[in-house]
């Protein structure tokens, strides 16, 4: 049964799954279409971290725009340009076992596409979530669901995966930036063309 977690609540993913190694990181939300008329196009993502919480090149930043990791442990399934629908918006696929040595972090975030232009936050998007499943038999091993309130940011870090000894951890973060992708860049180390 799947692990509900609350706010910085860490939890253990391979101690009670050995040989765990092919995860996908679901993603979800719904949007309050009554506050801006226009559409929502919200963009998971997965930076891939280094110990000092930054990336080590530029290829470590996987989204719409680089589906893949070089190394093969980190894989977006595509971008998903309404949030439409029930279960989840977008997907990354992990595969534990590929994961280069130096990398001792995997950061997922959510932002909105082009959030400023069209006036749109994070307090405008309703039943935001992150969960893990099990890719070989579909089994639901935790799930995050953001209560929080978030009013003007227009990127958030929902969570992280990260390496704890010899054990894969999850770490529910829910935190909210301003400043959309470009901060959440910033914040990583991923150097961001104007």
């Amino acid at each position: 049964m799947a692990v509900s977690l609350q706010k910085g609540q860490k939890v253990s993913l391979t101690k009670g799954n050995p040989g765990l190694n092919n995860v996908v990181v679901g993603l979800g939300w719904d949007v309050n279409q009554f506050d801006t008329g226009g559409d929502f196009d919200l963009d998971a993502a997965a930076f891939l971290l280094a110990d000092n919480g930054r990336v080590s090149n530029q290829n470590d930043f996987v989204f719409f725009g680089n589906l893949q990791h070089p190394s093969g442990s980190v894989k977006h399934m595509g971008d998903n340009t309404t949030g439409v629908g029930e279960g989840d918006d977008e997907q990354i696929k992990i595969d534990l076992s590929l994961v280069p040595a130096n990398i001792t972090k995997i950061a997922f975030t959510v932002t909105i596409y082009e959030a400023e232009a069209r006036r749109q936050n994070f307090g405008q998007v309703n039943n935001a979530f992150i969960r893990i499943y099990n890719e070989a038999n579909g089994e639901e091993l935790l799930r995050y669901d953001l209560g929080e309130d978030f009013s003007i940011e227009t990127a958030a870090v929902f969570g992280e995966l990260y390496k704890n000894g010899g054990e894969w951890k999850f770490n529910a973060i829910g935190s909210g930036y301003q400043g959309g992708l470009a901060a959440l860049c910033a914040n990583f180390g991923v150097e961001v063309e104007n």
